[in-house]
């Protein structure tokens, strides 16, 4: 299925004037908004009515009147309470960590991005965003869904060695990162999207960026 990355959140003087795109569920593996992760316990997940993002509990307890629905009291996040009742929140200013870059924000302006299949050392593979920003073609950024506010974990590239062998017939398009006693393992769906991601990995282990700017986002 397509992933619609690139629409534009609402502004915040749009915010309960008209509907927002609801982000899907399956988008994302983390409340929005505190960055909760959804598990068995917290497997209740809620959208706000102004901006539509995905949120727990705990976040969505806020009511607000919307003018699109008819100026009818709706169920909105923390952020968007603050913005329709015209109150500033300080702490939301406060200057976001390298994880925290949202995933959104870095998957629409990105040299490559796709899900790939990632393995750390004797871990169980998982399914990983991964995504390479074009303001940070050395860094690899990794994601448990394309719409996350919180990365898992980045990889700085420079100085890796890249094994492009496979690992096993079970994963013939697997490859592998190795700087010291670092070791990163990646399997894609297909030779095609591999060769895509070595392309640009091989450039980057040796600190350089692709020089055509096109982006290779695969969805």
């Amino acid at each position: 299925h397509s992933l619609i990355l690139l629409l534009p959140l609402l502004q915040n003087a749009e915010l309960g004037k008209r509907a927002p795109r609801w982000i899907r569920d399956n988008e994302v593996t983390m409340c929005m908004k505190c960055k909760e992760p959804f598990n068995a316990l917290t497997r209740r997940r809620h959208h706000c009515r102004a901006c539509g993002h995905v949120v727990c509990w705990k976040c969505s307890d806020y009511k607000a009147h919307l003018e699109y629905d008819g100026n009818k009291l709706n169920k909105v996040c923390k952020d968007c309470y603050h913005v329709i009742i015209g109150c500033t929140d300080s702490e939301e200013k406060k200057k976001k960590g390298i994880l925290e870059i949202e995933s959104a924000e870095v998957s629409g302006n990105s040299v490559i991005c796709s899900f790939l299949q990632y393995m750390e050392k004797s871990k169980p593979w998982q399914k990983a965003w991964c995504v390479i920003p074009k303001q940070e073609a050395l860094v690899l950024y990794m994601y448990g869904a394309p719409q996350d506010v919180k990365a898992l974990a980045t990889i700085p590239l420079l100085g890796y060695t890249v094994d492009d062998t496979p690992r096993s017939a079970d994963l013939p398009h697997s490859f592998k990162l190795t700087q010291s006693k670092s070791v990163h393992s990646f399997a894609a769906d297909n030779e095609e999207l591999k060769q895509k991601w070595l392309k640009v990995i091989h450039l980057a282990v040796k600190g350089e960026t692709p020089e055509c700017q096109n982006e290779l986002q695969v969805n």
